[in-house]
């Protein structure tokens, strides 16, 4: 085919070289002309020695020339994953050197994708979770300037998602155990609350409070101009004290926070009966801070079997994505209950060097109760973390910032969450003026079924038998570890798999995205044997409570 004088519609062609072939494509050499495969091996000896539990991503692979060589000196633990947006250069790479794919080793991958997002979801499924450390790039042609911006997008990405699966495995880590154990406490709410799904918004507006510093301004607005009443408030908890603070009720309060820090949150709320939206894996003293009701849901924190056997019985509550943050999950949470939109203030994912959260906010109030002549009003936690300057005189914190990568990923397509103008940083969805949203607001009706005011009879009658076999299966698994029971035809086994909320938090375990070692491990069994009575008796306490 002729091309024509940019380029474009041009098939590519090959061209002999001294050793080898050159490609000729959108009127560039994309292949030395001279000596193509001693130039590609050149720009892999130029990275060795190749990184142990790295995935290299390699762009445009053309004729696959250097990359035996690069398979000859990739390390065990790492991979090697060549990506080619172009479908021109695609077929090329498959008509002349064999289907790459067909290269009869688990670290190599070849793909064609224009989409970034694709290739990190692909990447995901070829290798088990958390395999690799880090992503690095290998370029052995010069196919990848077609296609720069998609490549080093892919590359940002892969990174991105990697560094945010070690992030998870740290969580994990830290805190795994104390997340099952407030689950195991929590299930017993279950018997005599209503889950949240019981909540029916129907199409009236749902107003999301966070505690970020621009809260401060929003709040002066509405006290100037109330809300109309058809608008439903919900807030994180770090931001109920400051509404309190204004005479502003909220709806209802979302809490995530599994450890005691969230319960300042709600100092001085007496008298206020309102339900808290509670993860499973939230603090059980939440549920009776506000007085009110509170409503379950839960969030898959890691992949444990557990939940396989809740969910066959039908004794969980509404399942929420794993987002991380509660101002996320606040705002999950409103578009499940219900079909209008959804606005959001208060929720910035950025701070100022002399406040973190907005007035009234627990930790404001810190920092003024240390304010003295020899100490100024800048918290510490403004100094200690790595911070990024961001516009408008913010700061962003790295885990700030995936914060808000991914509320982009989750909100800005759903075409019903929209922000209300402030000092928050860009969350990638349509902003309004503060009196722009309230007469949204105020067109939209309030229709909505009436809550449910009791709990699902079947979850009372359930529960009891199954907390009854839970304890019972670790009792089984105690008796095989200290050598009074046999463990024959793989039973062990079964009950460490069954059990995995046991280990799913060691680092190693973590680590592996939920691999454990084997029975032969001593070591390993002596640690799971360690967590099992603790469980055993959180389990007859969560009986005793079904009891009163």
């Amino acid at each position: 085919m002729q091309m024509d004088q940019s380029g474009a519609g041009e098939a590519p062609r090959l061209e002999p070289a001294r050793r080898g072939f050159s490609v000729y494509y959108r009127g560039r050499a994309l292949l030395s002309r001279v000596d193509p495969l001693r130039q590609a091996e050149r720009a892999v000896e130029a990275s060795l020695p190749l990184a142990a539990g790295t995935l290299y991503l390699l762009p445009s692979p053309l004729l696959g020339y250097g990359i035996p060589l690069a398979m000859q000196n990739l390390p065990p633990d790492s991979a090697l994953l060549c990506v080619e947006a172009d479908p021109a250069l695609y077929d090329l790479s498959v008509q002349h050197t064999g289907d790459l794919e067909a290269v009869k080793d688990d670290r190599f991958r070849f793909v064609r994708t224009e989409n970034p997002a694709a290739l990190a979801a692909f990447a995901g499924r070829a290798w088990k979770r958390r395999r690799f450390r880090r992503v690095e790039e290998l370029r052995l042609t010069a196919g990848w300037q077609l296609n720069a911006d998609f490549y080093e997008a892919a590359l940002r990405l892969m990174r991105r998602s990697l560094a945010t699966e070690w992030s998870n495995a740290l969580t994990l880590t830290r805190l795994g155990r104390r997340y099952m154990r407030n689950a195991v406490r929590n299930l017993c709410l279950l018997a005599e609350r209503p889950g949240v799904e019981s909540l029916d918004f129907g199409d009236a507006p749902v107003l999301v409070l966070g505690a970020g510093p621009s809260l401060d301004g929003f709040l002066d607005r509405v006290e100037r101009c109330p809300l109309p009443p058809s608008c439903r408030i919900l807030c994180v908890d770090t931001a109920f004290r400051p509404l309190r603070e204004r005479g502003i009720k909220p709806g209802l309060v979302v809490a995530l926070e599994s450890q005691h820090w969230n319960l300042r949150d709600f100092c001085g709320a007496g008298g206020w009966r309102i339900p808290v939206a509670m993860d499973m894996s939230a603090l059980p003293a939440t549920s009776g801070v506000l007085g009110g009701k509170s409503r379950m849901f839960w969030t898959r924190w890691t992949e444990l079997n557990i939940f396989e056997r809740l969910s066959a019985l039908k004794l969980l509550p509404a399942e929420l994505p794993p987002l991380g943050s509660v101002g996320l999950s606040a705002v999950s949470l409103a578009l499940r209950l219900g079909t209008g939109p959804v606005f959001t203030a208060g929720i910035d994912f950025a701070f100022t060097l002399d406040k973190c959260h907005c007035r009234g906010a627990p930790s404001h109030g810190e920092v003024l109760r240390r304010h003295t002549r020899l100490g100024g009003l800048y918290p510490a936690v403004a100094a200690a973390i790595r911070a990024q300057p961001a516009a408008g005189g913010l700061y962003c914190a790295p885990a700030m910032e995936n914060y808000r990568r991914l509320f982009k990923q989750e909100f800005a397509g759903t075409g019903r969450v929209f922000t209300i103008a402030g000092s928050g940083l860009d969350l990638g969805v349509e902003t309004l003026s503060y009196d722009a949203a309230v007469r949204e607001m105020a067109a939209r009706g309030r229709n909505g079924k009436p809550a449910a005011a009791t709990p699902d009879p079947s979850v009372g009658r359930l529960l009891p038998s199954f907390i009854e076999r839970e304890a019972a299966l670790l009792y089984e698994l105690l008796g095989i570890l200290k050598g009074v029971r046999e463990a024959g035809n793989g039973r062990l086994d079964s009950l460490l798999d069954e059990a995995s909320y046991l280990w799913a938090h060691f680092p190693d375990c973590a680590a592996s995205g939920g691999a454990r070692p084997p029975t032969s491990d001593t070591v390993f069994l002596k640690r799971v044997r360690a967590e099992i009575e603790p469980f055993i008796k959180l389990w007859e306490y969560a009986a005793r409570c079904l009891l009163k």
